[in-house]
């Protein structure tokens, strides 16, 4: 913002700061090319800064390019253009309204975020259960079936004593083993929830107490 964009009838009575945001103290007064500011409250200090030294006014705040160090060479007492008869008004005033301004201050919350990392733990745990599956197992058998020999076929004489005739069965049987397969896949996903979280300080503020000062 350029000092001709500046309201200049709206700055008086505003603060005055330094381009390092030091206090200049209290915008009085506007003359010709010239800004009055006072600073202090009991042992005032009255500067009369050009203002081209001006950058910038936001409607609270009439900030100046320079630092607190450099504020002490603008001159304290009126340039040749300043209206005496309006500095004489002023002074009139001041003596009979005896204004001093005592700037109250007050705490502010200001809460910020830090991130924080917790973890999710998953288990897996084995879970033993008992399964029956039905296998097909087969096994040879022997039948005795007798008929009629056919012919007249000479044969061996009979024997004489016991005899064992051994026939091979065969048969299945169910060998069981583990084999491991996945049976499904659990998907593991994250989402940001946001909570609303109260936060409670003690804060303080300035207040007059008038219950001291003396009335006549």
């Amino acid at each position: 913002m350029s000092t001709n964009n500046i309201d200049w009838n709206d700055v008086v009575k505003k603060e005055a700061r330094g381009n390092d945001d030091e206090d200049f103290g209290e915008v009085q007064d506007i003359q010709g090319n010239y800004v009055l500011v006072q600073k202090g409250i009991i042992n005032k200090e009255k500067f009369y800064i050009p203002k081209d030294r001006a950058e910038s006014y936001d409607g609270t705040i009439l900030k100046f390019r320079f630092s607190e160090q450099e504020l002490n060479q603008y001159q304290r007492e009126p340039p040749s253009i300043w209206d005496s008869d309006n500095i004489k008004e002023t002074t009139t005033n001041e003596r009979e309204t005896n204004e001093e301004s005592i700037p109250l201050t007050e705490e502010r919350l200001d809460v910020s975020k830090k991130p924080q990392e917790n973890q999710a733990t998953i288990t897996k745990k084995p879970v033993t259960e008992t399964k029956t599956v039905e296998v097909p197992l087969t096994r040879e058998e022997i039948s005795i079936e007798r008929k009629p020999a056919s012919g007249q076929t000479e044969a061996q004489s009979p024997i004489q004593s016991q005899e064992e005739i051994k026939i091979p069965l065969k048969r299945e049987e169910a060998q069981v083993s583990k084999k491991p397969y996945v049976k499904e896949e659990a998907v593991v996903k994250k989402k940001a929830i946001t909570d609303n979280k109260e936060i409670t300080e003690d804060v303080t503020s300035e207040e007059l107490d008038t219950s001291k000062v003396d009335k006549e």
